[in-house]
């Protein structure tokens, strides 16, 4: 028997992000920060987020355990 960490169980656990669909040509939503294109298409309900702003905003959000 060896001596390991179980590395399976984090400190802070992250839920999965929900399947969201993404455009395959425009037009496309803008975000609601920057209002710089997104990958939603226009008809997507809910707060659009460009790549970065929605990498910043996870960042925000993100457990600092």
């Amino acid at each position: 028997m060896t001596d390991t960490p179980d590395t399976s169980d984090t400190y802070c656990d992250t839920p999965a992000a929900p399947a969201t669909p993404t455009a395959d040509g425009p037009p496309f939503a803008e975000c609601v920060l920057c209002q710089k294109p997104t990958e939603y298409p226009e008809s997507y309900k809910g707060m659009t987020l460009c790549p970065v702003c929605e990498w910043q905003e996870a960042q925000r959000t993100a457990c600092s355990g």
